[in-house]
């Protein structure tokens, strides 16, 4: 939030200069011992204007990504360091609570939400040095009052699988000032060491400052801890706002492919109770959850981001089918495609597959294709400073058809679509631009 200074500085960078030379601060990071071999670590974002999708997303620098990798290797848990860890939103695989409606669908929820191979570099540090021993973030703007705004390293057998967070205690963080809190808390997080570990409490800023025990973390050795939670927590889960599923394994939820290698993932059509996930061949992992078609990261089952809308998926069945065997690979005479070799596709077997929504109503089949990456999760929103503009150009275009063709009607005249590139096509050869049902007449496409 530091870097949303968009009226008074025209690139990110000249507002982190600005930002760290009114703070003093040498860096977006920061280490401070405050205790023996006991460290607090920061890492600040430093891409707002300049986010290739959502500017909410919060990125973590390779720079300080490859600082904080050297602090860490440098203080391990055998000589008895301990590492606190301060970031504005959390890593992925943290198991803290993720905002459905807002942070999962926008892909923003994690540190380096869309970075690939970054996103889940930190929750890789975790597992490998045990020095790290909390982490504490904000973001979601909720409170800390339920269960899952604190997550334990390990927990027991009853409750599910191993979570592999190394050594971590993960803590959400709330809000203090009023008109920021999504669920009405104002609250902050208070850190006490003793001895035997440490107490993370909450402060009550509704509350005159009244200090609540909220968990207790003892250390066993350099490597295990034990958490302990203080007292009950309130269910949320309830409230359509805080919906949070994600998978885990071995939960009841999940599906597999048949003996043909294909899943009908959904036995009837998707509603906003349907719940069920499946691995994908590729490795990748997707759901169905709330109405809407989600992918997860395949590692930590935590979710990546949104790929199909509940205004799409309404009505509609989710298959996969295998896409790779002969049948899928006659040889093409499209312009752009003529002699495309299958071989590939062929050898896979049933590697490569299809995802589709089938309407059985209207006999509609729509497929779902991949990103470049191989992801599927759609990275629709992008940065503020774009998205300013192309409201801009919109304004500019209405003011003109309102001249050109006076004011519209309730019902047709004149109206104002944006188009967008790259993909609306398979074609090897540009021949169109129009986006079928928006720029253009929508018709279903031949083979």
């Amino acid at each position: 939030h530091d870097l949303e200074g968009i009226d008074e500085f025209a690139t990110d960078k000249e507002n982190i200069e600005a930002y760290l030379r009114i703070h003093n601060k040498p860096s977006p990071q920061f280490i401070r011992e405050i205790a023996d071999k006991t460290l607090l670590v920061g890492l600040g974002s430093t891409v707002f204007r300049d986010a290739k999708y959502t500017s909410h997303e919060v990125t973590i620098d390779d720079e300080q990504l490859a600082w904080f990798e050297d602090t860490v290797k440098k203080h391990p848990a055998e000589e008895g360091w301990k590492i606190f860890v301060f970031t504005h939103a959390p890593p992925i695989g943290s198991g803290l609570r993720v905002l459905q409606e807002n942070h999962v669908v926008n892909g923003c929820c994690w540190l380096n939400h869309s970075g690939g191979a970054s996103t889940r570099k930190f929750i890789e540090l975790v597992r490998k040095y045990r020095c790290i021993k909390a982490w504490f973030s904000g973001h979601f703007h909720l409170g800390q009052d339920y269960q899952d705004s604190i997550t334990f390293p390990t927990i027991p057998r009853e409750q599910g699988p191993y979570p592999n967070r190394g050594s971590c205690v993960f803590a959400q963080t709330s809000v203090m000032r009023r008109g920021t809190s999504r669920d009405k808390r104002r609250q902050s997080r208070l850190l006490r060491g003793n001895k035997d570990g440490f107490e993370i409490c909450t402060v009550d800023h509704l509350n005159g400052g009244a200090v609540r025990l909220d968990a207790t973390i003892s250390y066993t050795d350099s490597n295990h801890e034990v958490g302990v939670y203080a007292h009950e927590h309130e269910d949320l889960q309830t409230d359509n706002f805080m919906k949070v599923y994600s998978p885990t394994q071995g939960d009841e939820c999940y599906i597999t492919l048949d003996s043909d290698g294909n899943i009908d993932a959904v036995e009837g059509c998707v509603d906003p109770e349907t719940i069920a996930w499946w691995h994908m061949n590729c490795g990748r992992v997707l759901g169905v959850y709330d109405g809407r078609l989600i992918e997860y990261d395949p590692s930590t089952l935590a979710p990546l981001g949104l790929v199909v809308g509940q205004d799409e998926l309404a009505g509609k069945r989710v298959v996969v089918v295998s896409s790779s065997g002969e049948e899928n690979c006659a040889v093409s005479q499209d312009v752009g495609l003529e002699g495309a070799d299958c071989a590939v596709a062929v050898d896979e077997g049933a590697g490569e597959q299809a995802v589709l929504l089938v309407d059985d109503h209207d006999s509609s089949v729509t497929v779902i294709q991949p990103n470049e990456d191989g992801s599927y999760w759609r990275k629709i929103v992008r940065n503020k400073i774009v998205r300013m503009k192309e409201k801009r150009r919109v304004d500019a275009a209405q003011i003109y058809a309102k001249g050109a063709f006076g004011e519209p009607e309730e019902e047709g005249g004149p109206r104002v679509v944006s188009s967008w590139g790259p993909y609306t096509q398979i074609s090897g050869t540009a021949t169109k631009t129009g986006v079928a049902g928006l720029t253009a007449k929508a018709k279903l496409p031949t083979t």
